[in-house]
Protein backbone atom coordinates (compact mmCIF):
# COMPACT_ATOMS: atom_id res chain seq x y z
CA UNK A 1 0.00 0.00 0.00
CA UNK A 2 1.36 3.46 -0.85
CA UNK A 3 2.41 5.18 2.36
CA UNK A 4 2.95 8.84 3.28
CA UNK A 5 6.19 9.25 1.27
CA UNK A 6 4.55 7.83 -1.87
CA UNK A 7 1.58 10.18 -1.51
CA UNK A 8 3.88 13.16 -0.90
CA UNK A 9 5.90 12.21 -3.99
CA UNK A 10 2.64 12.12 -5.94
CA UNK A 11 1.69 15.56 -4.61
CA UNK A 12 5.04 17.00 -5.61
CA UNK A 13 4.75 15.38 -9.02
CA UNK A 14 1.25 16.58 -9.92
CA UNK A 15 1.35 20.07 -8.37
CA UNK A 16 3.13 21.85 -11.27
CA UNK A 17 0.43 20.63 -13.69
CA UNK A 18 -2.56 21.55 -11.50
CA UNK A 19 -1.72 24.63 -9.44
CA UNK A 20 -3.31 27.83 -10.81
CA UNK A 21 -4.75 25.91 -13.76
CA UNK A 22 -8.46 25.46 -14.54
CA UNK A 23 -10.27 22.13 -14.37
CA UNK A 24 -11.97 21.66 -17.75
CA UNK A 25 -13.73 18.38 -17.02
CA UNK A 26 -13.94 15.48 -14.60
CA UNK A 27 -14.59 12.09 -16.14
CA UNK A 28 -15.71 9.31 -13.79
CA UNK A 29 -15.77 5.92 -15.49
CA UNK A 30 -16.23 3.88 -12.33
CA UNK A 31 -18.00 5.17 -9.23
CA UNK A 32 -17.74 1.92 -7.28
CA UNK A 33 -14.59 2.55 -5.30
CA UNK A 34 -13.95 2.25 -1.55
CA UNK A 35 -16.79 4.73 -1.18
CA UNK A 36 -19.05 5.70 -4.11
CA UNK A 37 -17.67 8.67 -6.03
CA UNK A 38 -20.12 11.51 -5.26
CA UNK A 39 -21.84 13.42 -8.06
CA UNK A 40 -20.66 16.63 -6.36
CA UNK A 41 -17.12 16.18 -7.72
CA UNK A 42 -18.51 17.82 -10.87
CA UNK A 43 -18.68 21.10 -8.91
CA UNK A 44 -14.94 21.43 -9.48
CA UNK A 45 -15.42 21.76 -13.25
CA UNK A 46 -14.56 25.27 -14.39
CA UNK A 47 -12.71 26.01 -11.15
CA UNK A 48 -9.08 27.11 -10.79
CA UNK A 49 -6.90 24.94 -8.56
CA UNK A 50 -5.70 27.18 -5.73
CA UNK A 51 -3.73 24.58 -3.72
CA UNK A 52 -2.54 20.98 -3.85
CA UNK A 53 -2.04 19.62 -0.34
CA UNK A 54 -1.63 16.36 1.53
CA UNK A 55 -3.15 15.33 4.85
CA UNK A 56 -1.94 11.94 6.07
CA UNK A 57 -2.32 9.74 2.96
CA UNK A 58 -5.00 11.93 1.37
CA UNK A 59 -4.22 14.19 -1.60
CA UNK A 60 -6.31 17.38 -1.57
CA UNK A 61 -6.93 19.48 -4.68
CA UNK A 62 -8.49 22.75 -3.52
CA UNK A 63 -10.73 25.12 -5.48
CA UNK A 64 -13.00 27.95 -4.33
CA UNK A 65 -16.01 25.65 -4.85
CA UNK A 66 -14.58 22.90 -2.65
CA UNK A 67 -11.86 20.29 -2.46
CA UNK A 68 -11.32 17.07 -4.40
CA UNK A 69 -9.84 14.41 -2.10
CA UNK A 70 -8.00 11.38 -3.45
CA UNK A 71 -6.76 8.32 -1.60
CA UNK A 72 -4.61 5.79 -3.45
CA UNK A 73 -5.78 2.81 -1.41
CA UNK A 74 -3.80 -0.39 -1.92
CA UNK A 75 -3.10 -0.17 -5.65
CA UNK A 76 -3.88 3.34 -6.84
CA UNK A 77 -1.64 5.27 -9.24
CA UNK A 78 -1.72 8.84 -10.50
CA UNK A 79 -0.25 9.94 -13.81
CA UNK A 80 -0.13 13.30 -15.55
CA UNK A 81 -0.67 12.64 -19.24
CA UNK A 82 -2.16 14.25 -22.35
CA UNK A 83 -5.94 14.15 -22.13
CA UNK A 84 -6.04 12.40 -25.52
CA UNK A 85 -4.09 9.38 -24.20
CA UNK A 86 -6.15 6.20 -24.79
CA UNK A 87 -7.89 4.88 -21.69
CA UNK A 88 -6.42 1.72 -20.17
CA UNK A 89 -8.02 -0.90 -17.96
CA UNK A 90 -8.75 0.40 -14.43
CA UNK A 91 -8.44 4.08 -15.45
CA UNK A 92 -11.40 5.12 -13.32
CA UNK A 93 -11.16 8.92 -13.05
CA UNK A 94 -9.70 11.76 -15.14
CA UNK A 95 -9.27 15.33 -13.96
CA UNK A 96 -8.90 17.13 -17.30
CA UNK A 97 -7.20 20.52 -17.23
CA UNK A 98 -7.76 23.39 -19.65
CA UNK A 99 -4.10 23.03 -20.64
CA UNK A 100 -4.86 19.68 -22.28
CA UNK A 101 -3.14 17.74 -19.51
CA UNK A 102 -4.99 15.16 -17.47
CA UNK A 103 -4.52 13.70 -13.99
CA UNK A 104 -5.55 10.06 -14.45
CA UNK A 105 -6.38 7.84 -11.48
CA UNK A 106 -5.88 4.12 -12.07
CA UNK A 107 -6.89 1.67 -9.35
CA UNK A 108 -7.17 -2.08 -10.13
CA UNK A 109 -8.50 -3.07 -6.70
CA UNK A 110 -10.78 -0.04 -6.31
CA UNK A 111 -9.81 0.39 -2.63
CA UNK A 112 -8.90 4.00 -3.34
CA UNK A 113 -11.24 6.96 -3.02
CA UNK A 114 -12.26 10.08 -4.93
CA UNK A 115 -14.32 12.36 -2.71
CA UNK A 116 -15.64 15.92 -2.40
CA UNK A 117 -15.36 18.32 0.52
CA UNK A 118 -17.49 21.51 0.42
CA UNK A 119 -15.89 24.78 1.60
CA UNK A 120 -15.79 25.15 5.35
CA UNK A 121 -16.64 21.52 6.00
CA UNK A 122 -14.33 18.77 7.20
CA UNK A 123 -14.69 15.16 6.16
CA UNK A 124 -15.18 12.72 9.03
CA UNK A 125 -12.29 10.76 7.51
CA UNK A 126 -9.93 13.61 8.36
CA UNK A 127 -11.26 14.28 11.84
CA UNK A 128 -9.28 13.24 14.92
CA UNK A 129 -6.06 12.71 12.99
CA UNK A 130 -2.78 13.16 14.82
CA UNK A 131 -0.03 15.55 13.73
CA UNK A 132 1.98 15.21 10.54
CA UNK A 133 5.24 13.39 11.35
CA UNK A 134 7.49 15.89 9.57
CA UNK A 135 6.19 18.88 11.53
CA UNK A 136 7.18 20.26 14.91
CA UNK A 137 3.78 19.17 16.28
CA UNK A 138 5.11 15.62 16.29
CA UNK A 139 7.69 15.30 19.05
CA UNK A 140 8.97 12.81 21.61
CA UNK A 141 6.99 14.39 24.43
CA UNK A 142 3.78 13.55 22.61
CA UNK A 143 4.84 9.95 22.00
CA UNK A 144 5.98 9.40 25.57
CA UNK A 145 2.90 10.99 27.16
CA UNK A 146 0.38 9.14 24.97
CA UNK A 147 2.21 5.83 25.45
CA UNK A 148 1.95 5.73 29.23
CA UNK A 149 -0.12 2.77 30.31
CA UNK A 150 -0.46 1.44 26.77
CA UNK A 151 -0.20 -2.33 26.54
CA UNK A 152 -0.40 -2.41 22.74
CA UNK A 153 2.84 -3.03 20.89
CA UNK A 154 5.04 -0.04 20.14
CA UNK A 155 4.67 -0.81 16.43
CA UNK A 156 0.88 -0.57 16.54
CA UNK A 157 1.19 2.54 18.70
CA UNK A 158 3.27 4.53 16.19
CA UNK A 159 0.99 3.36 13.37
CA UNK A 160 -2.09 4.76 15.13
CA UNK A 161 -3.30 7.75 13.09
CA UNK A 162 -4.62 9.39 16.25
CA UNK A 163 -1.05 9.43 17.60
CA UNK A 164 0.72 10.47 14.39
CA UNK A 165 -0.38 10.16 10.77
CA UNK A 166 1.39 8.44 7.95
CA UNK A 167 3.74 6.03 9.74
CA UNK A 168 2.68 2.97 7.77
CA UNK A 169 3.86 -0.60 8.01
CA UNK A 170 7.01 -0.32 5.91
CA UNK A 171 8.42 2.72 7.65
CA UNK A 172 7.34 1.61 11.13
CA UNK A 173 9.44 -1.53 10.63
CA UNK A 174 12.40 0.45 9.38
CA UNK A 175 12.26 3.15 12.06
CA UNK A 176 12.02 0.64 14.91
CA UNK A 177 15.00 -1.27 13.54
CA UNK A 178 17.13 1.86 13.31
CA UNK A 179 16.04 2.85 16.82
CA UNK A 180 16.92 -0.61 18.15
CA UNK A 181 13.41 -1.15 19.57
CA UNK A 182 11.70 -4.54 19.42
CA UNK A 183 8.35 -3.96 17.63
CA UNK A 184 6.71 -6.46 20.03
CA UNK A 185 7.54 -4.38 23.12
CA UNK A 186 4.62 -2.75 24.94
CA UNK A 187 4.39 0.95 24.07
CA UNK A 188 4.05 1.86 27.73
CA UNK A 189 7.35 0.19 28.58
CA UNK A 190 9.48 2.22 26.15
CA UNK A 191 11.49 4.92 27.92
CA UNK A 192 11.38 8.64 27.20
CA UNK A 193 15.00 8.51 25.99
CA UNK A 194 14.17 5.81 23.45
CA UNK A 195 11.07 7.70 22.27
CA UNK A 196 13.21 10.78 21.73
CA UNK A 197 15.52 8.77 19.49
CA UNK A 198 12.61 7.05 17.73
CA UNK A 199 10.89 10.36 16.96
CA UNK A 200 13.94 11.70 15.15
CA UNK A 201 14.45 8.45 13.27
CA UNK A 202 10.81 8.40 12.06
CA UNK A 203 11.30 11.90 10.66
CA UNK A 204 14.58 10.92 9.01
CA UNK A 205 13.23 7.70 7.47
CA UNK A 206 10.17 9.41 5.99
CA UNK A 207 12.14 12.41 4.71
CA UNK A 208 14.69 10.12 3.06
CA UNK A 209 11.94 8.09 1.40
CA UNK A 210 10.34 11.25 0.00
CA UNK A 211 13.70 12.46 -1.25
CA UNK A 212 14.38 9.20 -3.04
CA UNK A 213 11.01 9.03 -4.70
CA UNK A 214 8.98 6.69 -2.53
CA UNK A 215 9.11 2.94 -2.23
CA UNK A 216 8.23 0.73 -5.15
CA UNK A 217 6.97 -2.62 -3.92
CA UNK A 218 4.25 -3.81 -6.26
CA UNK A 219 1.87 -1.11 -7.38
CA UNK A 220 3.36 2.34 -6.81
CA UNK A 221 5.07 4.39 -9.47
CA UNK A 222 5.81 8.09 -9.54
CA UNK A 223 3.53 10.31 -11.59
CA UNK A 224 6.00 10.26 -14.49
CA UNK A 225 5.89 6.45 -14.52
CA UNK A 226 9.32 5.99 -12.93
CA UNK A 227 9.53 3.83 -9.80
CA UNK A 228 10.67 4.96 -6.40
CA UNK A 229 14.03 3.71 -5.20
CA UNK A 230 13.88 3.61 -1.42
CA UNK A 231 13.09 -0.13 -1.52
CA UNK A 232 16.75 -0.75 -2.29
CA UNK A 233 17.64 0.55 1.16
CA UNK A 234 15.19 -1.37 3.36
CA UNK A 235 16.97 -2.90 6.34
CA UNK A 236 14.36 -5.37 7.54
CA UNK A 237 11.05 -5.03 5.70
CA UNK A 238 10.41 -8.03 3.44
CA UNK A 239 13.76 -9.65 4.40
CA UNK A 240 12.56 -12.60 6.51
CA UNK A 241 15.25 -15.27 6.71
CA UNK A 242 17.98 -13.00 5.35
CA UNK A 243 20.95 -11.97 7.51
CA UNK A 244 20.78 -8.66 9.36
CA UNK A 245 23.17 -6.24 7.70
CA UNK A 246 24.46 -5.17 11.12
CA UNK A 247 24.92 -8.41 13.09
CA UNK A 248 24.18 -11.17 10.52
CA UNK A 249 21.39 -12.64 12.71
CA UNK A 250 18.48 -13.98 10.66
CA UNK A 251 15.68 -11.46 10.20
CA UNK A 252 12.49 -12.62 11.93
CA UNK A 253 8.88 -12.11 10.90
CA UNK A 254 5.73 -12.01 13.01
CA UNK A 255 2.18 -10.84 12.36
CA UNK A 256 1.35 -7.88 14.63
CA UNK A 257 -1.99 -6.16 14.24
CA UNK A 258 -2.70 -8.22 11.09
CA UNK A 259 0.42 -6.86 9.41
CA UNK A 260 3.72 -8.57 8.69
CA UNK A 261 6.41 -7.30 11.01
CA UNK A 262 10.14 -7.74 10.41
CA UNK A 263 12.87 -7.33 13.02
CA UNK A 264 16.29 -8.47 14.22
CA UNK A 265 16.06 -10.09 17.64
CA UNK A 266 19.71 -9.27 18.29
CA UNK A 267 19.71 -5.57 17.35
CA UNK A 268 16.23 -4.74 18.63
CA UNK A 269 15.43 -4.97 22.34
Amino acid sequence: MPELPEVEVSRLGVSPYLLNETIDNIIVRERRMRWPVPEDVALAIGQKVIAVKRRAKYLMIETEAGTLILHLGMSGKLRVIDASTPVAKHDHVDIVMATGKCLRFNDPRRFGAFLWQPPGEALKLLANLGPEPLTDDFDDRRLFTLSRGKKSTVKNFIMDNAVVVGVGNIYANEALFLAGIDPRREAGKVSSTRYKNLTQIIKQVLAKAIEQGGTTLKDFAQTDGNPGYFAQHLNVYGRKGEPCEVCKTEIQSKVIGQRNTFFCKQCQR
